[in-house]
């Protein structure tokens, strides 16, 4: 793996600080740049590993602790495995915190983190591309509609309850997005059903968004994530793929 540099960096925002990971490639110079955002469990070294590999790849990644108005992260104790059908207590204290952050919140955050990946010196003046997993993908999607010049390219993995018939449901931003975007969904997972699925797919194409949505068979919530019970490693590599060729295209274009 090329040299990378991963800094740990706290972002100003209106509602306090939030502490983020920040990884480059070695030379220090401007490469694109690319938000992660995180899944429930939060900024922890398994997105950290994450955030350093796209770095390797010639991009400068942010990852922020969206649940920073809770603390610093981990916010909750996480062992190595994380299993919340053998560790319940997971999910329950996570519970309260992710229903916290309103879409509101989210997106004023959001644009704060584009900020600062703008102003950035590590960072080139072109757009920004998004990466996602569980409720992460939810934030992704979001900020593809809200920050349509910002963003180029989004990408969406695991992502639940992405379409539904709620009066602020992730698609329902689809006439605003105009970057290409993809979403990886498990078929194992119950947040996002084959309807759900349909639901958006159709929303997208009526709006005439540029995008690529596949079922990955087998494979269960959660599964890019290697220090998680639902790890599926074929999968998660399936994924690096498919993101990678994403940011290629759209933030090196020719």
């Amino acid at each position: 793996m090329p040299v990378v540099r991963g800094t740990s960096v706290d972002i100003p925002t209106q509602d306090g600080t939030a502490d983020a990971y920040l990884a480059h490639p070695g030379d220090s110079a401007p490469h694109p740049a690319v938000l992660l955002y995180m899944d429930a469990f939060g900024l922890r070294p398994q997105l950290r590993r994450m955030a350093d590999r796209l770095a390797s790849a010639g991009y400068t990644v942010l990852v922020p602790n969206v649940f920073y108005r809770h603390g610093r992260a981990p916010v909750v104790e996480l062992p190595d495995v994380i299993d919340p059908v053998r560790r319940p207590e997971i999910f329950a204290a996570l519970g309260p915190v992710m229903q916290a952050l309103t879409p509101e919140s989210a997106m004023r955050d959001a644009g704060v983190y584009l900020s600062c990946l703008a102003a950035s010196p590590l960072a080139d003046d072109g757009p920004v591309g998004l990466t996602g997993y569980c409720m992460g993908a939810v934030l992704a999607l979001r900020t593809a509609g809200t920050y349509p010049e910002r963003v180029a390219a989004a990408a969406c993995f695991h992502g639940g309850r992405l379409a539904t018939d709620a009066a602020d449901s992730p698609h329902l931003l689809a006439d605003r997005i105009t970057a290409e975007l993809y979403f990886a969904h498990a078929d194992q997972d119950p947040s996002m059903t084959e309807d759900q699925i349909a639901l958006l797919e159709s929303t997208l194409t009526a709006a005439g968004v540029t995008y690529r949505s596949e079922v990955y068979h087998g494979a269960h919530h959660g599964f890019t994530q290697a220090d998680t019970a639902a790890h599926d490693a074929q999968a998660e590599e399936r994924h690096w793929q498919a993101l990678l060729a994403l940011l290629s295209r759209t933030l090196r274009p020719g």
